[in-house]
C-alpha cells in the first residue's frame, strides 16, 4: 500500500501508515483455516491528497502481492481512516 501512496507523492514515513488486521479462522470442513482477514489503515496525509490517496487505496489490492496470492481462497477486506495534516 506504501507503494501506492508513495507513487501519488504521499508521504507513508515515519509514522504516516498504520494497519489493525484481524483474522478469522473457522473450520468449515472441521479442519482449521483462515477465513477471512479484515483490515483497517489509518492514514495521515497532507491536506489536498485525501482523492489521491482515496483512490490508491481503491485500487492497491490489485497490486499487493498478498492480496493477489490469497484471492480465491481468503476473503480479504480493506478499510481506511484518512487524517489530514498541513505541510
Amino acid at each position: 500500500m506504501s507503494g501506492a501512496l508513495e507513487a501519488r507523492k504521499i508521504p507513508t514515513s515515519p509514522d504516516k501508515v498504520r494497519a489493525d488486521v484481524q483474522g478469522t479462522i473457522e473450520a468449515p470442513e472441521g479442519v482449521l483455516k483462515i477465513t477471512k482477514i479484515s483490515v483497517k489503515y489509518f492514514l495521515k496525509i497532507p491536506e489536498g491528497k485525501t482523492e489521491a490517496a482515496e483512490r490508491a487505496l481503491a485500487v492497491f489490492d490489485r497490486g499487493c502481492p498478498v492480496a493477489q496470492t490469497l484471492k480465491g481462497a481468503v476473503d480479504i477486506e480493506h478499510d481506511w481512516e484518512i487524517e489530514t495534516y498541513s505541510e
